[in-house]
């Protein structure tokens, strides 16, 4: 019976096992003669067949399931009685395939078939290091996305702060201002703009305990190197009552607190005056107001 090379390699463990027909038999030992794949095939399911046997563990059985046996093979016939201890059969012995040729040497890969365990732990390897690249990415991700948050969290938390602490001076600032119009002795004063700037104008409210809110506008744009300097005119001389520094339109809003000790003033003005002021008036008066 001719048969292909795959399907002689699909007898290799019937005819281990003595499972062949006595014409397959001849064909697949015809065949082994001439194929060293399938001979050492043979010689491997040799070894593990041969104990196939050993692999089961030998139980004794109880005695009085032994003596429930033997009466009931008793019952059967007299000559169970009289036979002696049953014993189990031996595994039968795979029979020594008859080869004409010397077996191939089982450290030499047979041709056209490599073993699968070095591509399944090379594929194993392969899988776990993708596997791993991509969780490592993934948790990449994850804290760069997590650190902009923080940055953008960090971000927000200080305009907020800012924005707090301008929130909270322009309500002490309004506090304060509050605090100089409501004060029981305070005095309004307007200012008129004098020659040197005729279209200014500018008003103070002043309380000796409270301190000056003073506002302007129209003020002309500050030369290079000089400001503004507030004054309270009185005897004995005037006193500087601060420095401002109008914006691009010339408003000014400030707020200062008053000088201890001194006299009630009689008039305010405001001259141009070196940057970080002076001690007594220089420039040209910008405007005046009496009290």
């Amino acid at each position: 019976m001719a048969m292909e090379s795959d399907e002689m390699r699909d007898f290799t463990g019937l005819y281990v096992l003595g499972a062949l027909s006595p014409v397959e038999r001849a064909a697949f030992e015809a065949h082994v003669a001439t194929c060293t794949d399938c001979a050492a095939e043979v010689l491997h399911l040799s070894k593990v067949a041969g104990v196939l046997g050993q692999m089961a563990p030998q139980v004794e059985p109880p005695r009085a399931l032994r003596d429930r046996v033997m009466a009931v093979a008793g019952t059967r016939g007299p000559r169970l009685a009289t036979m002696g201890p049953v014993r189990a059969p031996a595994p039968p012995r795979p029979p020594e395939p008859e080869l004409s040729i010397a077996p191939p040497s089982l450290d030499v890969q047979p041709k056209g078939r490599r073993s699968v365990g070095p591509l399944l732990a090379a594929a194993a390897a392969l899988i776990a290091a993708v596997g791993l690249g991509v969780y490592a990415t993934q948790v990449r991700d994850r804290a760069d996305a997590t650190e902009n948050r923080l940055r953008e969290a960090s971000v927000r938390l200080e305009d907020n702060a800012k924005q707090a602490a301008d929130v909270r001076r322009t309500l002490v600032g309004a506090q304060s201002e509050l605090a100089v119009l409501t004060a029981p002795d305070v005095v309004r004063v307007e200012l008129a703009g004098q020659a040197a700037a005729p279209t200014a104008s500018a008003r103070a409210f002043w309380s000796s305990s409270q301190g000056l809110l003073f506002t302007a506008a129209n003020l002309p744009p500050l030369p290079a190197g000089q400001i503004y300097q507030i004054w309270y005119v009185g005897a004995p001389a005037p006193t500087s009552a601060g420095l401002v520094r109008p914006d691009a339109a010339g408003r000014v809003r400030e707020l200062f607190v008053s000088p201890p000790s001194m006299n009630r003033p009689t008039a305010m003005a405001v001259t141009i005056e070196p940057a970080g002021g002076v001690n007594a008036p220089t420039g040209a008066m910008y405007v005046v107001g009496r009290l």
